[in-house]
């Protein structure tokens, strides 16, 4: 895949996806449509559509944002984020490089104690 430029990624997603996907940002919590939505699928990077989620490993954390136990670990990258006076986990498409959430330890125990937390902008949803 050749990489796009960001006039490309300006012209493909919406202002809001482009905020969140290419400039880091984030959505308000509690307003993205994927947030309270529990059909079974995959959920896709609204970017560039590689696998990052399944419905399976996805629960209510009550945080505001579509919360994962586990992620497709071909299909996402982390990195350390110290942005906002802050040390958190950023979470990636590995494909597109696209800004998806950000991984915390406070996640289910019994799951393994994650918990990805994803910006419903960042996200499309194919239904099984």
């Amino acid at each position: 895949m050749t990489p796009k430029t960001e006039s490309e990624w300006k012209s493909k997603l919406t202002p809001e996806q482009f905020n969140v996907l290419r400039e880091k940002g984030t959505e308000l919590p509690f307003t993205g449509k994927y947030d309270k939505f529990f059909d079974r699928g995959m959920y896709r990077c609204a970017a560039c559509g590689n696998v990052l989620f399944t419905s399976d490993t996805k629960y209510d954390s009550g945080c505001g944002w579509p919360a994962f136990f586990a992620a497709n670990e071909k299909g996402i990258a982390t990195e350390e984020d110290f942005s906002h006076g802050m040390h958190r986990i950023e979470v990636m498409c590995r494909k597109c490089g696209g800004h998806l959430g950000h991984v915390f330890d406070d996640g289910p125990k019994a799951k393994g104690g994650k918990r990805y937390c994803i910006n419903s902008l960042a996200l499309s949803f194919e239904k099984l």
